[in-house]
């Protein structure tokens, strides 16, 4: 994800460390303006509580500050959207909103339901929601999610109920998604900074919360206690449970433990392959599998990678050779059965499977044309090149932020790359907190997932493949970034489907990444917890406010 203007940016969806606790007692919290109790029970919700466990990692409260799914995983609880996912389906629908529409190519009119507040008893207006998306623009954190909002010109209040947003393109048709994003949760004006990123302890003793939860303890990546809302009116309705407790874990193992034995109700994000596939055979738990948009591949930093732009022996022909050797070389189906038990799935296209769109070119021009490898064919295209084998490569990973299979994973493939001698594969790893900054400049190739903020093929175009994209691999493709701008704004279903096919196929001939696993939704619970399935739907958002006994 990028500056406004540019492109959209991601900082990438996964796990990373962080310590277990003992489970404590839920408290409450009260109004910092001496009101009295700021959040209040669901009509009819439970009263028993539920905890629910993870290893994600939270970088930031803050909206404007962070990019990845362990902190929107929690932004999701607690804070309004103008547009959201209701359970079940893949499409926005207005959440805080009484109505949400193009009134002009250029102008889509938010109108708010009435007598919206906050938890700590701030109204919530339409003057909240323009200072919303202004401080994400002036804020634009390199870890935030500003960048997704490029096509957003200006915010307009008409009323206080009543909010024009005024874009830079016509019949933009991500923005309706775009709004239910990581840019997209609705902000107290009177807690948060307008300019500068809010810190945690701010945001939780101000109560800014509206959505299905408030945070009536915080520890990040440690402990966090919700309160049911009560003032929350949106599409999602009342949350079930009135109180949970979410629970951080430093290892799957222990996540795996904690469910099994009851010290938790439900483990969501992320447990081994060999961990799942234990839990189910273990009766007293039940584990959900819902529709994934989880993605993993490879980026290639085209200034450094073998013969890249700023390298000594710099050739954009032999650079784009060693790419599609590599390309040739991946063996999807070892990495998926050998390693995932199948948890994840061959991907042979830069748009999963089974979204709009999505077509599998990198099946059709790699490999032995059925989804195998083909050292012969990588062989024959670094020769054609001039480039001599074996070809140094390094290649980075990160060992915890996505899972403890990573090493087993890269591993493997740094086999199938060395297999037919083609190329020498120098295996680095790094943790995420380092990680994630280094990327950009120190590695020539590495890992990297990609969790959707939205459910549409452009979530999958636009943070990668245009000329400012999130990755930073130095990678410029002229027709491919007019043909991004140009789908989001196609009004035609089948036309912009053919288009996100085209870019398909070109990005494929250029491979600036290349993916080869897609993921499913996974979560286990104690058999007496319901609404598992309700959550885990094709929005990719697990709501705690759906979680019953």
């Amino acid at each position: 994800m990028a500056p406004a203007g540019k492109s959209r940016r991601a900082m990438v969806f996964g796990a990373t460390a962080a310590f277990a606790l003992v489970l404590a007692g839920c408290a409450e919290t009260e109004d910092p303006d001496g009101g009295g109790d700021a959040t209040g029970g669901t009509d009819g919700g439970s009263s028993e509580g539920i905890t629910v466990g993870t290893t994600d990692v939270i970088t930031n409260l803050d909206p404007a500050g962070s990019y990845d799914n362990g902190s929107f995983a929690v932004q999701n609880q607690v804070f309004p959207f103008i547009m959201n996912t209701p359970y079940g389906s893949p499409d926005v629908e207005p959440d805080i909103a009484e109505s949400a529409e193009f009134t002009a190519p250029t102008e889509y009119t938010v109108k708010l339901k009435e007598g919206l507040t906050f938890a700590n008893g701030n109204e919530l207006t339409a003057s909240d929601v323009k200072f919303t998306f202004d401080r994400q623009i002036a804020i634009a954190d390199p870890s935030g999610p500003s960048s997704l909002l490029y096509n957003l010109d200006s915010v307009e209040v008409v009323d206080d109920l009543t909010v024009v947003f005024h874009l830079k393109s016509e019949n933009d048709q991500v923005f309706p998604q775009i709004l239910s994003s990581p840019a997209g949760p609705i902000v107290d004006e009177d807690v948060f900074l307008p300019d500068a990123v809010t810190p945690a302890d701010d945001i939780v003793s101000g109560n800014a919360f509206a959505g299905q939860y408030a945070i009536t303890d915080y520890t990040e990546n440690e402990l966090i206690q919700y309160q049911a809302f009560d003032g929350y009116d949106g599409v999602l309705g009342a949350a079930r449970t009135d109180t949970v407790t979410a629970q951080y874990y430093a290892e799957e193992t222990s996540l795996k433990l904690a469910v099994q034995e009851g010290d938790i109700d439900v483990a969501f994000r992320s447990l081994s392959p060999t961990d799942l596939a234990d839990l189910r055979e273990d009766e007293n738990v039940t584990v959900h599998d819902g529709p994934g948009g989880e993605i993993r591949y490879i980026v290639f930093n085209f200034n450094t990678q073998p013969f890249g732009a700023e390298t000594v022996e710099a050739d954009e022909a032999k650079a784009l050779a060693v790419r599609q050797a590599v390309a040739h070389s991946l063996d999807r189906d070892a990495l998926s059965n050998e390693i995932y038990n199948g948890s994840f799935t061959p991907l042979y296209s830069y748009v999963p499977e089974g979204l709009t769109g999505a077509v599998e070119p990198l099946k059709e021009l790699y490999g032995d044309g059925a989804g195998g490898p083909d050292a012969d064919a990588a062989a024959a295209v670094l020769e054609e090149a001039g480039v001599e084998t074996p070809v140094a490569l390094n290649l980075q990973f990160s060992p915890d932020h996505y899972g403890n299979s990573s090493d087993l994973e890269y591993a493997l493939i740094e086999s199938q790359l060395e297999a037919g001698g083609l190329f020498d594969v120098t295996l680095n790893s790094s943790l995420w907190d380092a990680y994630a900054t280094e990327r950009l400049t120190d590695y020539p190739s590495y890992q990297l997932g990609w969790f959707p903020d939205y459910s549409d093929a452009d979530n999958y175009l636009t943070p990668f493949f245009l000329i400012e994209n999130f990755l930073g691999n130095g990678y410029a493709n002229q027709e491919v970034n007019d043909l991004i701008l140009d789908q989001a704004t196609t009004a035609d279903p089948d036309e912009r489907a053919g288009k996100i096919e085209q870019i398909q196929e070109l990005v494929a001939q250029d491979l600036s990444t290349v993916p080869y696993l897609q993921g499913a939704q996974v979560a286990v619970a104690a058999t007496d917890i319901t609404g598992v399935t309700d959550t885990l739907d094709a929005s990719f958002k697990f709501r705690y406010a759906a979680l019953g006994r």
